[in-house]
């Protein structure tokens, strides 16, 4: 058994708006924590119709009041866009609003197209910071040392875990490297799992933080009482892939009967591929391809992300997969911020 976590983007539907979005996640939060999820995270995604995550701290903030003993955190933060300052102050922030329940996911892409990236006058340079930030917004939140002159208040000495996202091999070797807890994003970007995986065990090096490798992986699961249902409400996410693939932004779409009429052969191919680790069907199911994908990868927790535009449907999905019998509601020791 592995600590099952949850991924939110606070999807804005096509048929709602951001306000309702928001009021869906802290329903979503409150059933996470009830059904013992571990965690809830919120990704940083700019300039999207069907994503309302976007000021993601304030977004923590709101789910942190609604709940009381999940952790919650980032799933991540596109430090590239920010001032390691910024971020240390928002989340030593929540950190003392929430405290013990806090974690802060990193991650290296701008989280949105070129031209916001531009918009968002963080660094426009090509010179790769993004390790050195790293370390900077660690000091912050560290204790304080005489000869520091720049300091996070709220931030020092609230020493919220880190975490590394990433899709690829420079991500695994940088967890490694610094000593960090790695979270793999297979959820849409497949392809180098395993090897990510190897590499960063291969390499890990022990550090304050994190005495041990510890690994999350991510999937999307779309459950349901059968699989023809499963599979209909898993449509709202395969239209918003293609959409994606076109340059078409818009809000979540509602799911579709005519699905192969939406989308060419090479487009079903792209889904097939991009989303192979998706877990789709009736309760069972489901678990049976979740304990292969647990036992194949060897990870430590898996964290998942619920695609359906219905939110009953939604939470419905979040409370079968709680109840596979394969979840345990503890995290990992040598960690820190343990609850």
């Amino acid at each position: 058994m592995v600590p099952f976590s949850i991924l939110d983007l606070a999807p804005i539907t096509e048929d709602s708006d951001v306000k309702t979005a928001l009021e869906n996640s802290r329903k979503l939060a409150i059933l996470a924590e009830e059904t013992n999820y571990h965690r809830v995270w919120l990704a940083e995604h700019h300039g999207m119709r069907g994503v309302a995550s976007s000021a993601t701290a304030i977004v923590l903030g709101h789910i942190g009041a609604a709940t009381k003993n999940i952790r919650i955190g980032s799933g991540g933060i596109m430090l590239p866009n920010h001032s390691p300052l910024v971020i240390a102050e928002q989340f030593g922030t929540l950190a003392s609003l929430f405290p013990n329940r806090i974690d802060l996911g990193l991650g290296r892409a701008p989280g949105t197209d070129m031209a916001t990236a531009h918009a968002l006058r963080r660094n426009t340079s090509k010179v790769d910071t993004y390790e050195n930030d790293i370390l900077e917004l660690q000091r912050y939140l560290a204790p304080p040392t005489p000869a520091q002159k720049v300091i996070a208040i709220p931030g020092e000495n609230t020493q919220v875990p880190l975490w590394m996202l990433g899709s690829s091999l420079y991500s695994a070797k940088l967890a490694a490297k610094l000593g960090l807890p790695y979270s793999f994003a297979s959820h849409f970007a497949p392809d180098q799992l395993f090897d990510a995986l190897s590499l960063y065990r291969a390499g890990f090096k022990s550090s304050i933080q994190c005495e041990r490798a510890y690994v999350m992986a991510g999937v999307m699961a779309v459950v349901a009482d059968t699989d023809e249902e499963a599979n209909y409400l898993f449509t709202s996410v395969q239209q918003q892939f293609i959409n994606l693939h076109k340059g078409i932004n818009k809000p979540f779409s509602k799911p579709t009967e005519d699905l192969l009429n939406y989308c060419s052969a090479s487009e079903k191919a792209m889904l097939s591929h991009i989303l192979r680790y998706a877990l789709v069907g009736s309760k069972q199911q489901v678990t049976d391809k979740l304990e292969k994908f647990i036992e194949a990868t060897k990870i430590d927790e898996l964290i998942i992300s619920t695609p359906i535009h219905d939110i009953q449907a939604r939470l419905k999905s979040v409370s079968l997969l709680a109840n596979t019998g394969l979840s345990k509601a503890t995290g990992f020791k040598k960690y820190g911020q343990q609850n």
